[in-house]
């Protein structure tokens, strides 16, 4: 990993020298956009509306607009600020780990300690998971002001950042302010549906099936060099869309425990593969075989409405 900032930690007079590295990564494939008849790539240009120039990014300022003028920001009016003059993360609070809302948990990044001896860096974790807090601090970043959340993972210091109060929509549903009736009987019926699906979550179980499945195509198409069809690839679960609501809620919640219930006794894969609506289901892996030739497709499913439309 390659470091995006250099910094201190600082709490009272505690000074944590700390290098911060972006704790995530996107896994999706890499798509561009091609024109269609011979492939070529597409580009896109920045243009100005007025003389129909393209523009170099050096010569290109930023501006608000607030529907009838224009302020116009130049590079020194940026640098000018001091959002990115700082090199320290504040720490101004130890909350109760429990009162940070995970909704206003946005990007996470990993602090390294950045000198000779990490004794400062190791009180300050050891303070956190003794005291079960969660450290707010305050810090600048890419020209922004950030608020973040301190905490302990596996021995690392991670820094969350947080979303700004005003970030965050208030939720009002005027169906929820209806007066709902819950019965004794139906609330045991839905925690026994919750009992029959419990486990402990192991995310390595779950992964992306679309990019799964998108990779798959992409060697498939490298290998033999031409066109697969699509529904031999991503066509295997196919949802229906049911309108409507659920007339009888006790019969459903009666439905899906037994129908757990069945797959978890009959079955070898689980609760999760017994129902894939409720819960991300790992795909099987695939042999170079099946990687080639799409041939998954049950018999069962070949009907001739399938084969006059792959025939047209």
């Amino acid at each position: 990993m390659r470091a995006i900032w250099k910094g201190s930690l600082t709490f009272g007079l505690v000074n944590v020298p700390v290098k911060v590295y972006s704790a995530t990564e996107d896994h999706d494939v890499p798509l561009h956009q091609v024109h269609n008849k011979d492939g070529g790539r597409i580009r896109y240009q920045r243009i100005c509306e007025i003389d129909g120039e393209v523009v170099p990014f050096s010569d290109i300022d930023k501006a608000y607009d607030d529907g009838e003028r224009t302020v116009v920001l130049t590079k020194e009016d940026i640098d000018s600020l001091p959002a990115e003059r700082s090199r320290e993360i504040d720490v101004v609070e130890f909350v109760p780990s429990d009162q940070v809302d995970l909704l206003t948990l946005d990007r996470a990044y990993y602090l390294e300690p950045d000198s000779n001896s990490p004794k400062a860096y190791v009180l300050l974790r050891k303070t956190l998971e003794q005291t079960d807090r969660t450290a707010i601090v305050r810090f600048s970043l890419r020209q922004k002001t950030r608020l973040a959340a301190l905490r302990v993972r596996d021995d690392v210091l991670v820094l969350q950042t947080l979303l700004w109060a005003d970030e965050v929509r208030e939720a009002t549903f005027p169906a929820l302010d209806e007066p709902v009736r819950i019965s004794a009987k139906e609330l045991e019926m839905s925690a026994s549906l919750v009992e029959s699906f419990a486990a402990d979550f192991d995310p390595s179980e779950f992964s992306d099936e679309y990019q799964d499945e998108l990779r798959t195509l992409i060697e498939a198409k490298l290998e033999k060099g031409d066109a697969l069809d699509t529904s031999e690839t991503f066509g295997e679960h196919e949802e229906e869309a049911k309108g409507g609501e659920v007339i009888d809620l006790m019969e459903a919640l009666r439905a899906s425990v037994e129908r757990s219930r069945a797959a978890r006794a009959g079955g070898s894969s689980g609760a999760k593969d017994a129902e894939p609506k409720a819960a991300a289901k790992k795909p099987a892996a695939k042999s170079d075989a099946a990687a080639k030739a799409p041939a998954k497709k049950p018999a069962a499913k070949k009907a001739p409405a399938k084969k006059t439309a792959k025939a047209s």
